[in-house]
Order: C-alpha cells, then structure tokens, then sequence
C-alpha cells in the first residue's frame, strides 16, 4: 500500500479543483489532487475522443501540468477516512492512504434522475449521461432523440446530440413560460450567459411539458408527454432525462461537515465547519462553472494562506451567486413530477425495487433494512436521491466504504505511518 503526504489536497479534478490547485500552487506548497476520471475536467469538462475542449479548459489543464509541486491521482477513488487527516484511496494499481495539512472538497454534483413509467428501458438515459457517451465517440446518426426535465444542461445536451448527427424531436423543460421568460429578461446582468443561451437555443424547446412514459418492448421505441394541456407520443429511440443536479456531499457528511439545503456549508473563505477543511464547487450548491472556478480560486488561496488574494475574488463570486440563486429560482421542480411512478416503477435499477416496496418506510434506513434498495452498484447515489426527493425523506448518513472497493483495500482502514512522494 502507498503512503503519501502533502500540504494540501484536493478532491476533484473539475473547474473548482483546478482552480483550487491553481491558486495553491503560488504559495509552492505541495499539493496533490484526487480524482475518479481518467482525465482532469470534471464532468462539464469531460474529455474523450469525440470531445472539443473549451479553450478556458485547455489553459487550466495546461497550467496544472506545468507545475511541479501538483501531483494528480487521476482514475482514483476515495474510499473512507482513514485517520485524522488522512484519507484511504484505491484506484487500478492497488490502494493508499493520503496524509494532508489542509483538504479542499470539489466532490461536483450529480443529475437527478426520478423515475417514470418505462425509465429502465434500453435507450432511457440520464440526460448528461448522454453527453458523457457523446464525448467518448458515441454516434447517433440518424436517431431521433428527446430530452427532457429541467435546467440550462438540456440546452448544452440539444447541442452535443445535434453535433453527434442526431436529430432532437422534443426538448420539454418543465418550468413554465412564465418562470422562463422572467429569468431571460434578467440575463443582460451576465451577458456571456446571453451569448451561449442564443448559441444554444433550440426551435423544439417546449416549457411546461415534461414526460409521462417511455414505451417500447426489448427497447425505446416511443415516449408520452405532457404538453402544456396535451397529451402527445413522440417516435424516438433515444430519451435523455435530467431533473436538475444534486451536491456530492457524501465525503463531507462522512467527515462531518455542517451541511445546508443538501449542500455544503461554508464561510466567506470557503471553509466548512471543520477547521483546515474547505469545499468549492458544485457540492457547496449548484451553481455552474463559473462560479466553480471563482470559489475554487478562493479555496486555494485561503488554504494556502494567501487571504488577500481571496478577498480579490469575493466580488465575482458573488457576480455568479446572483446567476446561480436565478437558476435555481426558475427550474424549481413541480410537485407533479413526484407522481409520475407507479407503485410497480422500479425505484432501485440495480436491484428491481419498485417504489412499491418503498414507499410505506420512513427512511432510507429502513427501506435498505426491508428491501435490497441501494445494494447495487451506484450504492444508492441514484435511488436514494430520487427517493429523498420523491418521499420528502432527510439526508441518509454515508457508510464505510463509500464506493464498492476490492477487499484488500477494506483491510487497510487502519492509518498507516506517511511518506512523501518521490
């Protein structure tokens, strides 16, 4: 097993993580970064075969690889903590433990996925899961797709399928006209969101339509949607689904960080209520890129002791809490979508657990005690959250492992003495 240590470490290789290595690294202490892709870039800059980077993402991919006191740990996973300070990682070469001074979480979010009549079938996917094959060379040629749920991703995702060779038949946001049309008269305070909003503008976006059912047999031949007043069925082979995005918080909950509206809670210099341990990014509350890269520069600087250069980022921070308070104002969920599965709709994918057989419990707990929800293999990520959504349940407290790990990692929970890096 190998055993490091650093001055500050970073879990997340996205936009915050970037930033916040970026920022660190002025200071020359040694840092490294933690994160489960292949590649640096997160999700919104998700590299692969068939992606083109952003040229923003390039320069800080870039930057990071210039330096020499920035070690990244791509294709890695955190398993648990394993001590004060320190945490226990595996990835394809065996396992470790990670020893830090100071820890900067940039976990991300992840899509809410709420289930419908047909959502199983062959073809259903979560609408950035869509994107995500686009990007490693997926070709859809031919296909007809519909996208539907809530947010300013479906937009981004229009576009990857029509540069994919798709054709869309339907994007359905389920906010209505009137939320929209108030958030787009507010957008001149951002104008580089009113650039890629007319970039991305799509002639089948439909507001306050949302799906009832996906149909077909073997796989995705149709989908039923709610329309406005209407009721329609749209031929298609592909439906991408995604109901807004939801914090990785499971790390800080572990660690025992005060969590907030089911995201992390920090200060002004990005610190959670544990002392030396920051969050930036998506897991501090949803609230896109930019704001990403401006609260994972002040994470930097502050774990790094750089304060002043942190103040000088407060005020464009705050620029893009405004934008991101907007958005999550506009796409809130309606209630209607809490009613979409039957009781015989699988809640639980991995395991066929329909919300049946959920929904008479009180809590997570007690739904994993009665059932095998949340055995699989996303260990309850998608379910749990769909069903914290759907039955108004709390936040259920995260276990060791926090990911399935192979067993010889599980025997390495006790801390072990840290060596540095060579």
């Amino acid at each position: 097993m190998n055993n490091v240590r650093c001055e500050v470490l970073i879990i997340g290789a996205g936009p915050a993580g970037m930033a916040a290595a970026l920022a660190a690294s002025e200071s020359q202490k040694h840092i490294v970064m933690l994160d489960d892709n292949p590649r640096p870039g997160g999700q919104i800059w998700r590299d692969g075969p068939a992606a083109v980077l952003p040229t923003l993402a390039q320069f800080y991919r870039q930057a990071i690889t210039a330096l020499d006191n920035v070690t990244l740990l791509s294709g890695t996973k955190v398993v648990a903590q394993s001590g004060p300070q320190q945490l226990l990682y595996e990835n394809d070469k065996g396992c470790g433990t990670i020893d830090y001074q100071r820890l900067i979480l940039c976990c991300g979010a992840r899509e809410l996925l709420l289930p419908f009549p047909g959502w199983t079938l062959p073809g259903v996917t979560g609408a950035g899961g869509l994107q995500a094959q686009i990007k490693n060379g997926l070709s859809l040629q031919g296909e007809r797709v519909v996208i539907a749920g809530s947010g300013p991703l479906l937009l981004a995702v229009a576009d990857s399928v029509t540069q994919a060779g798709g054709k869309v038949t339907l994007l359905a946001e389920q906010a209505s006209v009137t939320s929209l049309a108030r958030f787009a008269s507010g957008l001149w305070h951002w104008p580089e969101k009113v650039r890629q909003s007319l970039r991305l503008m799509n002639r089948h976006y439909r507001a306050n339509s949302y799906v009832l059912e996906a149909q077909g047999q073997q796989r995705l031949t149709a989908v039923r949607v709610q329309q406005g007043g209407k009721v329609r069925t749209i031929d298609c082979s592909r439906l991408a689904c995604g109901f807004g995005l939801v914090a990785n918080i499971e790390l800080a909950m572990l660690m025992g960080c005060r969590i907030e509206n089911a995201a992390i809670a920090v200060d002004d210099m990005q610190q959670t209520s544990i002392t030396n341990l920051y969050a930036a990014g998506e897991c501090t509350g949803v609230g896109g890129s930019e704001l990403a890269l401006a609260e994972g520069a002040i994470a930097g600087y502050a774990a790094s002791g750089n304060i002043a250069s942190a103040r000088a980022l407060l005020e464009k921070r705050s620029k893009w809490q405004r934008f991101a308070a907007a958005v999550s104002q506009t796409f809130v969920l309606n209630p209607r979508l809490k009613t979409l599965g039957t009781a015989d709709t699988f809640l639980c994918r991995c395991e066929d657990v329909s919300l049946g057989q959920i929904s008479r419990h009180k809590g997570w707990t007690a739904a994993k005690l009665n059932s095998r929800c949340g055995m699989g293999a996303c260990q309850g990520k998608i379910c749990a959250t769909a069903a914290r959504y759907l039955l108004d349940w709390p936040l259920p407290q995260p276990r060791v492992p926090l990911t399935p790990v192979r067993l010889e990692t599980l025997v390495n929970l006790t801390p072990q003495p840290p060596k540095d890096i060579n």
